[in-house]
């Protein structure tokens, strides 16, 4: 049976290393796996992810992240995500519409009620089964990403932008709260796909 999970939490929570573990476990237990991630699947998505996350020549500001972040989506869901679905698949994606509704509306400073009901059309009614937001103090969170070397220009936001982002998250957690679980994400690898695994077993 095809299922869709995302994950979510600010950068440098650790989502790329648990998405492999649980895309490895499921695996295991004979479920077909496709992962995907926002921004950036198929050639559309390549062009925004790098317009958005990696040219320093191009000064994107809010309204036009918000928009280019749901064309991206829009084309993400129609092309990739949709399809793995009805083809049996379970589709585990690192970020959906949490990302912009946290980013571009408590980062940016967007009106909500402007964000949601953009990231909910972008996603052309296709909604999570679950949600796993990985939670972990912004201190933490930016030192990995200090360590890891290789950030692009979201990464280097400043303290306060991601703890708006943090913030963010954990209201939207409380908003719907059957759909996004929080993992603690201090811990190991292990001690977090452990936690992970519970809500699969």
């Amino acid at each position: 049976m095809s299922r869709f999970i995302t994950f979510e939490g600010i950068d440098g929570s650790g989502k790329s290393t648990q998405i492999k573990l649980l895309a490895d476990y499921l695996s295991s237990k004979g479920a077909k796996v496709f992962l995907t991630k926002e921004p950036g699947e198929g050639k559309l998505g390549e062009a925004i992810r790098t317009m958005i996350l990696a040219r320093r020549d191009i000064e994107v500001k809010p309204y036009e992240e918000l928009f280019l972040f749901c064309a991206d989506r829009s084309h993400h869901v129609r092309e990739v995500i949709q399809p793995k679905l009805e083809d049996g698949y379970t589709v585990i994606s690192d970020r959906y519409y949490d990302s912009t509704l946290a980013y571009q509306g408590f980062g940016r400073g967007i009106p909500h009620d402007f964000v949601f009901d953009n990231a909910k059309a972008s996603s052309l009614g296709v909604e999570p089964d679950i949600t796993l937001f990985l939670s972990i103090p912004v201190e933490q969170a930016l030192l990995r990403l200090k360590n890891r070397g290789r950030n692009n220009r979201m990464d280097e936001e400043p303290l306060e932008f991601h703890s708006r982002v943090d913030r963010g998250y954990r209201e939207l957690m409380k908003r719907d709260i059957e759909r996004i679980k929080e993992i603690e994400a201090t811990g190991s690898p292990e001690e977090i796909h452990t936690e992970i695994k519970r809500f699969f077993e």
